[in-house]
């Protein structure tokens, strides 16, 4: 019986897609129109993409560009997640407005927030370029003939308009992909539940079913009198949308349709053998370490500080969300016996090449010189991950040298341009900021332990000529008033003080050789990899014919189905589909802080005042779904068959994590907020039902 499941598992990893597996582009979804329907949607393929008149794909935005949002009213306003609108949330709170703790909701547009530097992207059409991109290429001169032929691709497609365009390839060049945008510049913050709500569970319950998290935060698109997109302006108004998304106020049972419609991130589900062993042996396990050690710091710190909390709530959220993610894969992994898949699967694509003369000559050896390349080459991407964790992740001064950094190496073009003023005032003022939020006793910890280990997973011995407490007593970039005066002060002297301070030094030192001597190779590896997999991938697209292929997430937007199901990812363990309101109290008996509530919450559930969100007497307040999604997902909406707003996509269970490499359709499930509870918590909790009157709610 094991042998069978794993040829079934091994054919499917070939190419062969579930019906609820695949991340799809929405300009090719006709081909899985019957499929769809079969599920038991009632949607036409035109109405979920087209370029000739409105349709679903109108309602869907890039949010700051990582998450997804969704428009659901002719006003512009827009639905994603709490943990996509935190930094926000986060940089407008304080200890005298602290809408982390307490929630916001803006009661009229003036009152909405402005957000710099946060924008809403619509996809305006996709096209097929595949063979305008690759027009004269020669093998000696791709690049740079590639390069030529995506500008001119991209010019033809914006000439005239105020429209962007990026051309993405897909299955790792087999394919090319035009993407036209229109994007937002005035997104604004209308409103938030508080933690106790939008981060219910924290920690303890992230990547975790059964879930109760109201993952919800709310914000607004504003837009020129000519309804384009422009910069903000009290003149601006809220944005008229093509097409917005009725909300589902239909009750939902199991195995009803479930569509998801995102900008999903990567996915790897082509990686070899070898590659994925190390992935699961080495480079997660040592990031997951790195990680352990920052959190220990942080998580004691916020415990003991409100300050804290709110300075660290977003950078612990980013940090912890991503580790646990990894615990959670790897475990998946193992228990799925991917790597043995992942042989099987290949056994059976070299025996398909050789089974043809043309096949054999053109993928026979693609599989053996892919798992070479990496028993070979991956010490490299291992460096480059902890590399990642180190200065990217880790002490956070080093944020604010790379901030700095464009100033002290182009002091001289600048000042001859008459900017460096311009300049250091822009710095100065974003410095502010960075303070506002930073703690250099807590950052000295991370510091400290993070460089140990760093040092210790790439294998290299450091001479401390600049100690921790050295660096945080006496550096500029440790300080806000050093760094002021510095900045103040800055001149040509400035230079070779500059390099002698104890953190730059340090920074620049380690960071310059990981620049120099890690990345090149790392990107070595990464281009002569997708060389074999673009072979790899043509392979399965020539010798599989018949099986339904699907390219990498790469950010684009892609759909997904499924259905609205619980699953058994274990031996013993049995998940139902939804969650109710009932089992938030039942967490927040258990005493863990991570479940505390408002007293409000336990008042409205006291008097079982769901009004017209319930559900045979019950609130729905969280369902999974068997949609195949991954980070950027975040935030899409989830529709029903009729294509109306039955929830917010926000997480994963954590056996499905492994999703990114490996789609198991019997345990991987995507995790949603009802949008049953979400309207319950804006009316009911939060008495802001002046949104809901803009929304259209269908029975």
């Amino acid at each position: 019986m094991k042998k069978n499941l794993s040829l079934l598992f091994s054919v499917f990893l070939i190419g062969n897609v579930f019906a609820d597996e695949g991340m799809l582009i929405p300009s090719l979804i006709k081909a899985f129109e019957s499929d769809m329907k079969a599920k038991g949607m009632q949607l036409s393929a035109e109405d979920i993409y087209s370029v000739n008149s409105s349709s679903l794909k109108d309602a869907i935005f890039q949010f700051g560009g990582g998450c997804t949002a969704e428009v659901v009213s002719k006003k512009g306003l827009l639905l994603t997640n709490h943990h996509c609108g935190y930094s926000q949330i986060q940089s407008h709170s304080s200890l005298e407005n602290n809408y982390i703790e307490n929630g916001f909701w803006a009661q009229d547009l003036n009152q909405e927030l402005t957000n710099p530097g946060l924008t809403a992207m619509r996809i305006v059409r996709i096209d097929d370029v595949t063979e305008a991109v690759l027009l004269g290429i020669s093998a000696d001169t791709q690049k740079e003939e590639l390069k030529a032929n995506i500008e001119q691709i991209i010019k033809d497609a914006t000439a005239g308009s105020h429209y962007t365009a990026q051309v993405k390839a897909f299955n790792y060049g087999n394919s090319y992909y035009l993407m036209l945008k229109e994007t937002f510049l005035d997104v604004r913050f209308v409103g938030t539940p508080p933690n106790s709500i939008g981060k219910f569970g924290g920690d303890t319950d992230n990547w975790v079913w059964p879930r109760h998290t109201g993952d919800f935060s709310v914000f607004r698109i504003y837009a020129g009198k000519d309804n384009k997109p422009a910069t903000y302006s009290s003149e601006n108004i809220p944005y008229t949308p093509l097409h917005y998304l009725p909300i589902s106020m239909k009750d939902r049972k199991n195995g009803d349709f479930t569509m998801v419609y995102g900008f999903p991130g990567s996915t790897e589900q082509h990686v070899s053998s070898n590659y994925l062993s190390q992935i699961i042996q080495t480079e997660r396990p040592a990031r997951i370490r790195m990680r352990d050690l920052s959190l220990s710091v942080i998580d004691k710190a916020m415990k003991n500080s409100e300050l804290i909390r709110i300075q660290y709530a977003s950078k612990q959220a980013r940090i912890s969300n991503a580790w646990k993610k990894w615990i959670g894969q790897i475990d998946g992994l193992k228990r799925l016996d991917a790597v043995a898949l992942k042989q099987e699967a290949e056994n059976l694509y070299l025996k398909k090449a050789l089974s043809n003369d043309s096949w054999s000559k053109k993928y026979g050896q693609v599989v053996s010189k892919m798992n070479a390349l990496s028993a070979a080459a991956f010490d490299y991407e291992f460096k480059y991950a902890m590399g990642i964790e180190y200065f990217y992740v880790g002490a956070e001064y080093f944020k604010l040298i790379r901030s700095t950094q464009d100033l002290i190496m182009n002091y001289a073009k600048y000042l001859e341009e008459g900017k460096v003023e311009e300049i250091k005032d822009k710095l100065l003022k974003s410095s502010k900021t960075f303070f506002k939020n930073y703690n250099a006793q807590i950052d000295q910890e991370i510091f400290e332990l993070l460089s140990k280990e760093y040092f210790k997973q790439i294998n290299v011995s450091v001479e401390r000529k600049n100690s921790a407490s050295i660096i945080y007593n006496k550096s500029a970039f440790t300080n806000a008033s050093r760094y002021e005066k510095l900045i103040s002060q800055l001149n040509k002297r400035s230079f070779k003080k500059i390099k002698k301070d104890p953190g730059y030094a340090h920074y620049s030192e380690h960071y310059n050789l990981w620049v120099s001597n890690v990345i090149p190779n790392y990107y070595a590896f990464k281009d002569n990899m997708d060389v074999l997999l673009k072979t790899f991938v043509a392979g399965k697209l020539e010798m599989f014919p018949n099986k339904k292929h699907w390219p990498d997430a790469n950010s684009t937007l892609r759909i997904t189905f499924g259905q609205l199901e619980g699953s058994s990812p274990a031996d013993g363990k049995v998940y139902t589909e939804h969650t109710t309101l009932d089992g938030i109290i039942a967490k927040y008996n258990s005493g863990n802080p991570d479940f505390n509530l408002k007293p409000r919450m336990l008042e409205l559930h006291k008097a079982k005042d769901y009004g017209s969100y319930a559900q045979d007497g019950e609130l729905w307040v969280c369902f999974s779904g068997s949609n195949h999604t991954t980070g950027g997902n975040s935030g899409s909406p989830v529709l029903d068959a009729n294509g109306y707003l039955m929830g917010l996509n926000f997480d994963r269970s954590w056996e499905s994590t492994m999703s990114d490499y490996m789609f198991d359709p019997n345990r991987c499930r995507n995790i949603v907020v009802d949008i049953k509870y979400v309207l319950w918590v804006i009316d009911k909790y939060a008495n802001a039902s002046h949104l809901i009157d803009e929304m259209e709610l269908k029975k």
